[in-house]
């Protein structure tokens, strides 16, 4: 068994049957290729990687070479060599000189040579757009003439070129030429792409296939093409992306008609695919500062028809960290989120949880939530959010044992241009959030104000370094004393998602007997270098800085930093995350180092 490309048990080697099986040796000589043209050639040479796996017949030998001499010659295009040959010989006679149906001597591996002559670099050499085209600057598309011709940045250049013509607002555009001509004498390649534009058109009627238990209706109303608007290939991938996140369908397509209807409008058609609406699943995470922690839950994906969800969730955590159950961190909730209400971009949800949690000993806390509210969608990159939260807390801390019950109003913006969630290489993410309360006990008036900014920024031709830094702060407002404040809503730093080679909540001020008493004001800064080693492994250096004070705005008299080195590895759902981090300025007593395991970027 494999998961993510590991073999975790039974055989490395699978069983294949082969019809005719016929053995055969190959060899690649790539020439004068640099080392990192050889490697790509090596690496797309299926005769030498699959080597050890018999063909199917004499003929599966012609085949597979072939295949791989176009595969190699792309490669050589890839990086501009258009003078490089591929040629190869099977037992001594060249690839085109052979048979039909070739027969080969079977008394021993079936020799085969792969000789690769790269050839040199052309440069771009004119740049010509012709018809709707015309007029639009090549530089634009990363084509200028003495710079790189690869043939991936020219195949790019006229995929962006229809794009930007159809983002105009004309359905029907297409590409009319794509002509590369190479002059060996000069060793440079002129282009010359040419566009039609076709007329300019409103999102039609939208017709929707494949649905059986979410209304055909939801689907058109939820994805916004209904509201007509001038074409836009970028709405449409938003309304695909839109859609795919409500989790419901296993697959969506969205189909442009061909022509216009009478009109002059495009209809479209959404084809989905749905997928199974009942979930559950466990999830892990650990720290060997604050121990390994469990989750479960169980889903239902559309209640109602309309994509409504229903989760129910448990989580233990804190296990290794001490041997005494009953100091471990528990929680349970169930959550009620129905997309679409009132109007297609908001949401409506409402959560009921209860938790219990005891972090390093610092507190004590019972806590029983209720909350419910809206969140709607400014545009493609900016969320409001507002809603009402009531919370019963029993808590035995630094000020003894208290309870409260509050009243609030969470209130948050948030805008995120990243270009990847999971991943992102560049843009930025950016929250910005208040949470004003009454405590009814206590009789006291607060509020919370809290605001992020991550930002990243992809640097090479693959993104190969990717630097991340983050900044959050936050700042509690009103009750004269703190202690009737909840301590789960003072402030504190520390930990995986916090400032990394401290316990989870550590980072606080401190009484004279050493009690964390949490505070009124933080800042935390993060900062990591994230290196791709393979297409899979990274490595990634960080450092976390942060101080929590007792004022309303920090002192920065107690700044606690750690630093670390982590190591990624990717997935389809996103990098798994191990993160080693030491504390620079540790606390008497505390700890020496953090291991940190996830899933997920740390930000």
């Amino acid at each position: 068994m494999k998961l993510f490309g590991l073999n975790l048990f039974g055989s490395e080697e699978e069983t294949v049957e082969v019809i005719n099986p016929v053995r055969y040796d190959a060899t690649l000589d790539t020439g004068a290729a640099d080392k990192d043209l050889a490697k790509r050639l090596e690496n797309a040479a299926s005769l030498v990687n699959d080597e050890e796996q018999p063909v199917s017949g004499d003929l599966g030998i012609v085949i597979k070479a072939r295949e791989d001499r176009d595969r190699l010659v792309a490669v050589l295009y890839e990086e501009a060599r258009y003078g490089g040959t591929v040629h190869i010989t099977i037992q001594g006679t060249d690839l085109d000189a052979l048979p039909p149906n070739p027969t080969f001597d079977h008394s021993q591996p079936v020799p085969v040579t792969v000789t690769v002559v790269p050839g040199p670099v052309f440069a771009l050499g004119s740049v010509r757009f012709d018809g709707d085209a015309a007029g639009r600057d090549p530089a634009d598309y990363d084509l200028i003439p003495g710079g790189a011709a690869g043939s991936r940045l020219i195949l790019k250049a006229s995929e962006q070129l229809l794009r930007d013509v159809k983002a105009e607002g004309r359905p029907l555009a297409r590409l009319t030429e794509r002509q590369v001509t190479a002059d060996h004498r000069t060793r440079t390649v002129d282009v010359v792409m040419g566009a039609i534009s076709g007329p300019e058109a409103d999102f039609g009627a939208v017709t929707v296939k494949g649905s059986r238990t979410v209304e055909a209706d939801f689907i058109r109303r939820y994805s916004r093409l209904d509201k007509g608007g001038r074409y836009s290939p970028e709405q449409l991938q938003k309304a695909s992306e839109r859609l795919r996140e409500l989790g419901v369908f296993s697959s969506i397509t969205i189909r442009e008609a061909e022509a216009l209807a009478p009109n002059g409008t495009l209809p479209l058609t959404i084809e989905v695919s749905e997928g199974k609406h009942r979930y559950f699943g466990f999830g892990a995470e650990y720290s060997s500062l604050d121990g390994a922690g469990v989750q479960g839950y169980w889903g239902h994906r559309n209640l109602f028809g309309e994509a409504e969800s229903l989760r129910i969730e448990g989580k233990v955590s804190g296990i290794g960290a001490t041997t005494d159950v009953t100091t471990f961190d528990y929680s349970a909730g169930i959550v009620f989120t129905k997309p679409g209400f009132p109007v297609p971009e908001a949401t409506f949800e409402s959560r009921l949880e209860a938790k219990s949690e005891t972090p390093d000993d610092i507190y004590e806390a019972q806590t029983v939530i209720g909350s419910a509210g809206f969140s709607y969608e400014l545009n493609e990159t900016d969320t409001l959010k507002a809603g009402g939260e009531i919370a019963y807390i029993r808590a035995d801390d630094a000020f003894g044992e208290n309870d409260y019950l509050t009243f609030a109003v969470p209130v948050s913006f948030e805008r995120d241009a990243r270009d990847n969630k999971l991943d992102p290489t560049e843009g930025y993410w950016a929250t910005l959030g208040a949470k004003p309360s009454y405590e009814f006990f206590h009789g006291s008036v607060f509020s919370s104000f809290e605001g992020s900014l991550s930002g990243y920024l992809g640097l090479g031709a693959e993104d190969n370094i990717v630097l991340a830094g983050r900044l959050s702060a936050g700042t509690l407002i009103g009750a004269d004393e703190l202690e009737n404040i909840p301590v789960t809503r003072r402030f504190f730093a520390g930990g995986g998602g916090s400032v990394r080679g401290y316990s989870f909540r550590e980072i606080s001020p401190y009484n004279e007997a050493d009690e964390a008493l949490g505070g009124r004001s933080y800042v935390v800064a993060s900062f990591e270098v994230r290196t791709k080693l393979t297409d899979n492994i990274g490595i990634v250096p960080f450092i976390d800085v942060g101080t929590v004070s007792t004022e309303i705005v920090p002192d920065f008299s107690d700044i606690r930093a750690g630093a670390g080195i982590g190591i990624r590895y990717a997935t389809p759902f996103g990098p798994l995350r191990l993160d080693v981090a030491v504390p620079l300025q540790k606390y008497d007593g505390g700890s020496d180092y953090g291991i940190y395991a996830g899933i997920g970027q740390s930000f």
